[in-house]
């Protein structure tokens, strides 16, 4: 609600053709605070396309947030489904775990998350709320015969805009700490692509879009890495 405070306060000293604008601006910001309240989950965005499937005992989901699914050039030809939304944190996607993941019957289940959280995009969070619902999702798919795939949350940079105060570096490699070890204890497999992408603690200028989502050569230098993850995790038992 700061945003609306912010445009509130332009208005007021907005000249009337700037008021025109922000009148726009605020009925935009309304209108999507409506949908994120009626379907807080976002469980309408791929409902329609997941009635359509047929089974696959190959299939894998790529399951997550704006990396998944602004992936350019998405694995053509192969078995993978990209249920990513942009901007949801851990806990919508806890929420939409059993429609998006489990009714879907995938034999691979790729994570990747963690970054909205840190931005604040569902409410307040802490490395406590956004590993125990890994946990829980990670859970749910063990419980289901689902091999899991966790994905290294992917590196920012201030290269366009300052990302790094919504988005602490060293809470991001806090939190790929954490998912190394947690994949190691429990039998699943870790995909590193924040090292392919990094430079330090950077996403590499040339790599990315906009300081937060890849390019198509950063999506090529982590297709590969999660293509090895995904195969190790179907060989498993």
């Amino acid at each position: 609600m700061w945003r609306w405070a912010v445009l509130l306060c332009g208005f007021a000293a907005a000249l009337p053709g700037q008021q025109a604008q922000l009148i726009e601006e605020l009925e935009a910001e309304n209108k999507a605070y409506l949908r994120l309240l009626s379907d807080w989950g976002k469980l309408v965005h791929y409902g329609s396309d997941n009635a359509e499937l047929r089974p696959d005992p190959n299939r894998v989901v790529f399951f997550g947030d704006d990396i998944f699914e602004k992936w350019e050039h998405f694995f053509p030809g192969k078995p993978y489904l990209n249920r990513g939304i942009t901007h949801q944190a851990t806990p919508q996607l806890l929420v939409r775990f059993r429609q998006d993941v489990i009714s879907l019957k995938p034999k691979v289940v790729v994570i990747h998350a963690g970054a909205n959280d840190f931005a604040g995009y569902a409410g307040p969070a802490t490395e406590g709320t956004i590993t125990e619902n890994f946990m829980t999702m990670t859970e749910l798919a063990k419980l289901h015969g689902i091999r899991v795939v966790l994905v290294s949350v992917t590196p920012i940079c201030d290269c366009y805009e300052i990302l790094s105060a919504r988005r602490p570096p060293g809470r991001i490699i806090g939190l790929n700490g954490w998912l190394k070890g947690f994949a190691a204890k429990n039998g699943f497999v870790y995909a590193d692509v924040y090292s392919v992408l990094a430079q330090g603690r950077n996403m590499r200028r040339e790599l990315t879009v906009d300081g937060l989502i890849p390019n198509a050569a950063g999506y090529a230098l982590m297709a590969p890495v999660i293509e090895a993850a995904i195969a190790k995790a179907a060989a498993q038992n």
